[in-house]
């Protein structure tokens, strides 16, 4: 099939028009979540009306990237249930007292290296939503909270990247069996710290003297009734999540399914003889969570798996290959585009590029497309699933992450990629 038809030129031109509403959104004022939700209509409807493929096909390709795209918007919604219903009883006060410091410095060195090692064992969508609700109680005030929510975008990113199941793409290629566990995080970890490591210097410098002190005492705040019952098993529910998807190969969404669902039967034989206690139960729980922020998950996702089932991702990996031949060049374009268009379908058309006999498992080139995918996605804020949510809780702007984070965040990425090339 032809690549560049008049129907792929028409949707690209659609999908940049609609992306750059979503980030003129402070402009235009139109919201992110209406634009991304027409836009994914308009690419499907491009897609369906230029494909020659018979009408089945075409629903089967709808079909298949709605169900993954379903995973994550559910992954989403139970993780962002269990956080909530954590913080409506006042659970996160029973430890962040300890997290609590006046010192800006101080501050941002402990939020990162939380985020950083958390993302590992949890995944950097689910630390995002967490340390965000965390970040919430120790920072009341949203414009000081700017610079820290984004560098646990950062951090959570990076962390995910040395795991296999710290982020989507990594957990693509050791399922596809391209990385092996001991040798992702073997060669892996330090390049990702790296990435960390600059922007957190950086900022570092940056921030200066303390905040000023809290009017709420994390000790002295009265708990809801069972609220250490409830944070405990919260935290350790979010951390059978992957050992759920290891012990039983099923995706992550089923393991965070079934943890709201246990979460929720111990709230509901906790509270339902309290009249007065409506409020700590799951069913008021869930009209306080974000839908818009899951719905433009659902836009913008969506778009892009348009953009994706035209080839269009895929021939665009073909022609790096052909006119880059250096491995690490690649890995660190795709890395760089997948700040701008979702890191799965690029990780994915590489998979299908090269086969195991060309490209054996744990080659550098893999590796090094774990690396680029998980933290690329950092240099701009619509460039990761954890920057997606980022925007939708913290309400941060694609301009002000851009003009106030990304250079640092580039620069690092650079950096881990260098120190794996020259280092392993």
């Amino acid at each position: 099939m032809e690549i560049f038809t008049f129907s792929h030129n028409f949707l690209i031109t659609i999908f940049c028009i609609g992306y750059l509403a979503i980030i003129l959104e402070f402009i235009i004022r139109v919201n992110k979540t209406a634009v991304a939700l027409l836009l994914a209509v308009l690419c499907w409807l491009i897609y369906f009306v230029g494909d020659p493929q018979p009408l089945e096909t075409s629903l089967a390709y709808l079909g298949t990237h709605l169900s993954d795209v379903s995973q994550i918007l559910f992954f989403l919604l139970g993780a962002m249930t269990l956080v909530e219903l954590i913080d409506s009883h006042k659970g996160f006060n029973t430890f962040i007292h300890y997290l609590h410091t006046r010192s800006k410095r101080k501050m941002l060195w402990v939020i990162c290296f939380i985020a950083f090692f958390l993302s590992a064992v949890l995944d950097n969508l689910t630390t995002t939503i967490l340390m965000i609700s965390i970040l919430r109680k120790l920072i009341p005030h949203r414009s000081e909270r700017f610079l820290y929510s984004c560098m646990v975008i950062v951090a959570a990113n990076a962390g995910g990247a040395w795991t296999p199941i710290g982020d989507v793409t990594t957990t693509m290629l050791w399922i596809g069996g391209q990385i092996t566990t001991t040798k992702v995080i073997g060669e892996i970890f330090f390049p990702s710290f790296v990435s960390l490591l600059f922007p957190l210097l950086v900022y570092t410098f940056c921030v200066k003297g303390k905040f000023p002190k809290s009017e709420i005492d994390f000790r002295d705040e009265p708990l809801e009734p069972g609220a250490h019952l409830v944070f405990y098993c919260g935290i350790i529910l979010f951390l059978f999540v992957p050992f759920f998807k290891w012990l039983t190969g099923m995706p992550p969404f089923m393991g965070m399914l079934i943890s709201l669902s246990i979460m929720w039967l111990i709230t509901d034989i906790m509270h339902h003889k309290h009249e007065q206690r409506k409020h700590l139960r799951v069913p008021f729980i869930l009209t306080k969570i974000d839908v818009s922020s899951i719905l433009f998950f659902l836009g913008i996702l969506l778009s892009v798996n348009a953009l994706e089932s035209t080839g269009l991702l895929e021939s665009a990996a073909m022609a790096m290959d052909k006119y880059f031949k250096n491995e690490a060049i690649i890995a660190t374009i795709i890395g760089i585009v997948s700040a701008v268009i979702d890191n799965v379908p690029l990780v994915a058309a590489t998979m299908g590029m090269y086969d195991l006999k060309t490209v054996p498992v744990d080659s550098p080139l893999w590796l090094m497309i774990a690396y680029a995918a998980g933290t690329g996605g950092s240099i701009l804020v619509m460039g990761s699933s954890a920057g997606v949510a980022l925007m939708g809780l913290e309400k941060v702007d694609f301009f002000s992450y851009l003009k106030k984070i990304s250079f640092p965040v580039f620069i690092g990425y650079i950096l881990g990629m260098l120190f794996y090339v020259y280092v392993f």
